[in-house]
């Protein structure tokens, strides 16, 4: 009959007596060690990356801070200096329709703040940089056949074209009224809207207006 043998398992004593590797006392304490130790290595090395990474942007040289762009503002400075104009003499009627015009100007014309002027505040009057000029009992113009007339909230306005500027004269009213518009503010009749409302308030009409004058 045949013999059945088997070979010795793990943990069984050889024929010699000798206790096999894995039954040798702390062998699993050795194994458990090395899988702790591994794991422990492996948290390690990101802890350590991370706190190098730490270290390094406490130490490096902050960066500076952009330097802050140049502020906007919605309109440039105007000059507040006296605008040089001239004062002739008036005549009681004329200075009296004067005061009453420039007692009742506005502060501002569109975005042009009101200035003083060296001589005649009672006639005359100025606003922005350069400086629109308003001109009560000046002489009137000589109005060609030709020539435009221009109506402003009823208002009969000359326009003569000078040099840098376009001078209107309102030619419909007892005491003539001039403004001079520097051009560099665009079209002049824009401009006189608020200083007619003034003249009807503040200067009667008077004499035969000039042709094409439609109020």
């Amino acid at each position: 009959m045949d013999q059945i043998t088997s070979s010795p398992t793990a943990g069984s004593r050889s024929g010699s007596g000798t206790p096999s590797t894995d039954d040798r006392p702390g062998a699993g304490w050795d194994r458990s060690t090395r899988r702790a130790a591994l794991i422990a290595s492996l948290v390690a090395v990101p802890v350590t990356v991370a706190v190098a990474g730490f270290t390094f942007a406490k130490l490096a040289p902050e960066q500076p801070a952009a330097a802050p762009g140049p502020a906007v503002t919605s309109a440039s400075a105007q000059s507040t200096a006296p605008v040089e104009m001239a004062a002739p003499a008036l005549a009681e009627r004329p200075g009296v329709v004067c005061r009453a015009l420039m007692s009742q100007l506005p502060q501002t014309v569109g975005d042009l703040a009101q200035r003083p002027v060296t001589a005649g505040a009672e006639q005359n009057a100025a606003y922005g940089d350069p400086a629109l000029t308003v001109a009560c009992g000046a002489a009137a113009p000589a109005i060609g056949l030709t020539d435009d007339v221009w109506v402003v909230n009823k208002v009969c306005w000359h326009a003569k074209e000078e040099t840098g500027a376009t001078v209107l004269t309102a030619v419909d009213r007892e005491v003539p009224v001039t403004v001079r518009v520097p051009r560099s503010y665009g079209p002049a009749l824009q401009r006189v809207s608020p200083i007619s409302d003034t003249i009807v308030a503040s200067v009667p009409s008077g004499g035969t207006p000039p042709t094409g004058c439609r109020r």
